[in-house]
């Protein structure tokens, strides 16, 4: 698949292909392959939905998420973009603006995440665009609460 960068808005066609590809694997795997895929492509119709700005982030979300922990699960939680773990706790969500009318959307972390960082620590992160920086941090946050 191409390079992505932080300018790139959304999914490549190939990244798209992929995806479809991967919901049609599911599928034939049987059912639990066909919840997966239903879920992955709720998903995926739910970011296809938001604003351009929110599907631009939603989308580089869930690349970096199937990059950084391919083990979660995809599905929506009431109707928002969430990676699920095996145990089918919610990891974290990713919840977009236009859904609340925000001036910003957010990824946040359940109570599954193993976060955990003496009393106190953060569970939400506020997303504006994209950089390489913050992919990085999403990608670490990411690969942490999912551990």
């Amino acid at each position: 698949m191409p390079a992505r960068t932080a300018e790139t808005d959304g999914f490549s066609a190939a990244e798209r292909a992929a995806m479809k590809a991967r919901a049609a694997e599911l599928r034939a795997s049987g059912k639990k392959g066909v919840k997966q895929a239903d879920g992955l492509q709720a998903t995926l119709d739910a970011i296809a939905k938001m604003t351009p700005e929110d599907r631009a982030l939603a989308e580089r979300v869930h690349a970096t998420v199937n990059s950084a922990a391919p083990h979660l699960v995809t599905r929506t939680w009431y109707g928002m973009p969430a990676y699920f773990n095996s145990d089918d706790k919610i990891v974290f969500c990713f919840k977009n603006a236009g859904k609340f009318n925000l001036r910003y959307s957010t990824i946040e972390f359940q109570d599954a995440s193993h976060l955990d960082d003496g009393d106190i620590w953060p569970v939400a992160f506020a997303l504006t665009r994209w950089t390489p920086a913050v992919e990085k941090q999403v990608a670490a946050l990411v690969s942490a609460a999912a551990s």
